[in-house]
């Protein structure tokens, strides 16, 4: 049996659909109160039970003949007021399906996050050999993800038969207004302001068939890969779904004071309205960020081509231009 944790999610949908359309059952994880996706709700080949990934003992019940695992389920936030709880969420969840998969000789497909890598060198892109910072710019995302991924490498030293994978900003049909789906709206919106950093962006549809792929190729064990289809300016990326949308592209580049004020004021905008800030220091800091990942590996590894990126931004633009 294959156990998906965080089923319903924007990854987790994508690769049940995948599986199933294989004739592949799936035994999947979702909190009590989350909305199990249109395209899954019918399939007799999916078993959705009510999991919290922080309780050992409610996956214990269910980890029973489960001999491959797809560790989705993660908690993502730039609020200060989730740090704790994220934290506890992503490290003690995944030690928890550790242990598990241990005990059970199940093998484990991880979920981590470029945010776990390290930053760019010297204008290099990041690898999987680039070292760790955990300086005072490191989010506490990237923080808790990293902490995850040293439960999987503790447990690949005690035996455990894993992989990991880190995928850039995922972005595709489907991703909603949450997430990387923000950018389109803001975009759709009238965004005239652009952040002068840089990101890796792949395709929520490349994720899931490598993850697959590295799944059933028994001969890759104890090995990460960083998922990431190309490499682009903000500022490109914006420009490319204006274009799409219709709309103007953004021309004002923040400047560092300008990030500083607008998180500053939305910060009080978001006291004031008794609300989460819109934008938060981390997130700010991120935007900012000049970022460029190597996909050597995984090309390597599986002789994979990715989609396009333009075809990936085109699919999306389609829910805003139908």
């Amino acid at each position: 049996m294959i156990l998906v944790t965080g089923g319903t999610g924007f990854l987790g949908s994508t690769l049940i659909k995948f599986l199933i359309d294989d004739g592949i059952a799936v035994l999947a994880t979702k909190r009590p109160d989350s909305t199990i996706p249109d395209s899954l709700r019918s399939s007799s080949l999916i078993q959705w039970v009510d999991a919290d990934i922080v309780d050992y003992f409610a996956l214990a019940d269910i980890f029973t003949g489960v001999t491959k695992v797809y560790h989705c389920a993660a908690k993502i936030s730039y609020q200060p007021a989730d740090w704790d709880s994220m934290l506890h969420t992503n490290s003690e969840g995944t030690q928890h399906i550790v242990n598990l998969c241990i005990a059970h000789g199940a093998r484990l497909m991880h979920v981590s996050s470029i945010a776990a890598l390290g930053t760019s060198k010297a204008g290099e892109p990041v690898t999987e050999e680039s070292k760790w910072d955990d300086g005072q710019k490191t989010s506490k995302y990237a923080l808790s993800k990293y902490e995850s991924e040293m439960e999987v490498w503790r447990g690949i030293v005690e035996g455990l038969d894993a992989n990991i994978v880190n995928p850039s900003v995922i972005m595709g049909t489907g991703v909603g207004k949450k997430g990387s789906g923000v950018i389109f709206e803001m975009v759709q919106k009238g965004l005239k302001i652009y952040p002068p950093g840089s990101v890796g962006i792949v395709d929520v549809e490349d994720v899931a068939k490598l993850m697959i792929h590295i799944m059933d190729d028994t001969r890759i064990s104890g090995e990460r890969f960083i998922l990431n289809s190309e490499n682009l300016s903000n500022k490109d990326l914006l420009e490319r779904i204006a274009k799409l949308l219709g709309k103007p592209s953004p021309k004002i580049k923040a400047k560092p004071f300008m990030l500083s004020i607008a998180w500053r004021a939305a910060k009080l905008v978001a006291l004031l309205q008794g609300k989460r800030p819109a934008l938060t220091r981390e997130s700010a800091m991120a935007s900012a960020a000049k970022l460029a990942y190597s996909n050597k590996k995984v090309l390597d590894a599986t002789g994979y081509t990715f989609k396009p990126l333009d075809l990936t931004l085109q699919q999306i633009s389609l829910k805003y231009n139908p």
